[in-house]
């Protein structure tokens, strides 16, 4: 799990569900369980589903703060973190485009453990908790989708302990782009993915230099292409292992 240098976190900002809209149409393409669903489930989704916009920086749950929706990211990127107020700060895992999170805290209904801070300027959805428990209940497709989002989190987390150990930083830098890859939490970002040098510094724990030096190695090695304005996946399997035989 990444230390990181981003400043502290803002306090969680209380006009957010005012600022909210609506979902429409090309916000819902993006929403991959929706399909899933039933007419009627959708159509509660539509009419329940809220939308806004995240400055980078801005919190969208905070450590301590009760739970009122499951939110799911439209387009930017977000970060899990624990809180910096009471010690080293640690990035748990990014969130990409298509990364619906936080369903294990609405199941227990229990406080944040953790904040969600935009590294950029994002467009977050969400379901109310009621809504969320509602679709429990009712269709056996949606237990099917959180309890997968479950399994593979917890896959997750344990990669990210092991990541936390490596002391080779092209690996650890390796290992954490694949994981922002992964097709099945992160559908949304495909086989490239926006991001920067510094965002990826933030979510890993090293410098943008190091960053850079690592993603060079990893282009030279055939794995990843850097982009304008992100990074290019070509063996997701590789990227995977990068390091395990070097």
């Amino acid at each position: 799990m990444a230390r990181v240098g981003l400043p502290s976190a803002s306090h969680a900002n209380p006009v957010l569900p005012a600022r909210s809209r609506p979902v429409d149409e090309a916000d819902l393409a993006n929403v991959p369980w929706l399909g899933r669903l039933d007419a009627t489930e959708q159509e509660r989704v539509r009419a329940d589903m809220r939308v806004v916009q995240v400055a980078a920086g801005e919190l969208v749950c905070r450590v301590g703060r009760p739970v009122t929706y499951w939110f799911g990211v439209i387009d930017g990127l977000l970060k899990m973190s624990n809180d910096s107020a009471l010690g080293m700060p640690i990035t748990f895992t990014g969130v990409p485009p298509g990364g619906w999170f936080g369903e294990g805290t609405v199941l227990k209904n229990e406080p944040y453990r953790y904040n969600i801070q935009a590294l950029r300027k994002s467009r977050v959805a969400g379901i109310s908790a009621g809504t969320f428990h509602w679709l429990l209940d009712r269709s056996i497709a949606f237990n099917r989708f959180v309890m997968m989002q479950l399994n593979e989190r917890l896959g997750q987390f344990i990669a990210a302990r092991e990541i936390d150990r490596l002391n080779d930083p092209d690996q650890r830098v390796a290992r954490s782009l694949a994981a922002l890859f992964h097709p099945l939490l992160y559908p949304g970002v495909g086989q490239l993915l926006r991001i920067t040098q510094q965002e990826l510094g933030y979510l890993v724990g090293l410098s943008r230099q190091r960053v850079n030096e690592a993603l060079n190695s990893l282009q030279t090695a055939g794995v990843i292409r850097v982009e304008y304005g992100g990074v290019r996946v070509l063996d997701l399997e590789a990227l995977r292992r990068y390091g395990a035989s070097h």
